[in-house]
């Protein structure tokens, strides 16, 4: 994705998704009527999505489809010519005909397999394509979302996750950045939530035991604990003692912690 601080392109998932003030709107439309590289991107976007709405069947083609009936219609008039002189000869003439049809079909109908086959993995390559160029603009949208001014759009940056089935170092990291400083508490709690499905990351539990020493919010805590506790993560025992310890620990806080540290120890 292009970066350039003339460019609105970190705007076109929320324009997509019709998030945009009016103002913001039409301050977009204006600058993509004259910004080339904006107006392709937005295209492309709009484009690739609409790709994965409807995947085309695979049938054979016209010209295959033809040259097979012109070929059978030939074997057919060949085989009406035959003049019966004897039983033997009749035999024979009857036979050759046919086995020259039936060769012909088989022939026709392994082209048929073997052009359908080639399609399909010409398909299935093209789809592939696509769902990584699709997968680089979902990461891309995200991480645009989640580093804007509002915090609305950050949470809904962060929960734009559930797109993801496997996501990429990147995006692990932008969310634990969120979760550790957003100023935003909801954002810090959704960004908690996001990562709570990637506990086994030694990433993700690294940052939760960080966020036990800078977290103040008492609910963020709790999530954090939560997810700490259900993982088995011995290495937050230490830190979590720690908190129960501050002054400005909250008491139910305290007694979460109190109740649960038996549980990974």
């Amino acid at each position: 994705m292009k970066e350039n601080n003339n460019h609105i392109i970190a705007l076109i998932p929320a324009y997509l998704d019709n998030q945009l003030s009016p103002k913001e709107k039409a301050s977009f439309d204006s600058h993509l009527g004259g910004c080339e590289a904006c107006a392709e991107e937005l295209s492309r976007f709009i484009s690739l999505f609409r790709s994965f709405e409807e995947e085309p069947v695979q049938m054979p083609t016209d010209n295959l489809r033809a040259n097979f009936l012109e070929a059978l219609e030939k074997e057919k008039g060949a085989q009406d010519k035959v003049v019966f002189q004897n039983t033997s000869e009749t035999k024979n003439r009857w036979i050759r005909p046919f086995l020259k049809v039936a060769a012909s079909i088989a022939l026709l109908f392994g082209a048929f397999m073997l052009g359908s086959y080639q399609q399909r993995q010409e398909s299935n390559k093209d789809i592939a394509l696509l769902e990584t160029e699709s997968l680089h603009m979902k990461q891309t949208a995200m991480l645009s979302l989640i580093e804007n001014q509002s915090a609305r759009k950050r949470i809904q940056g962060v929960n734009f996750i559930d797109q993801f089935e496997n996501p990429d170092g990147s995006v692990i990291n932008a969310l634990t950045e969120r979760m550790l400083i957003d100023p935003n508490t909801n954002v810090r709690l959704t960004a908690v939530d996001a990562l709570s499905r990637f506990t086994r990351s030694d990433t993700v539990t690294s940052a939760f035991i960080k966020a036990l020493s800078t977290e103040k919010n008492p609910s963020v805590q709790i999530a954090i604990i939560e997810n700490l506790v259900r993982n088995q993560e011995s290495k937050a025992i230490v830190p979590m003692r720690k908190l129960m310890e501050q002054e400005d620990t909250q008491p139910f806080v305290r007694e979460e912690i109190n109740s649960v540290l038996s549980e990974i120890i």
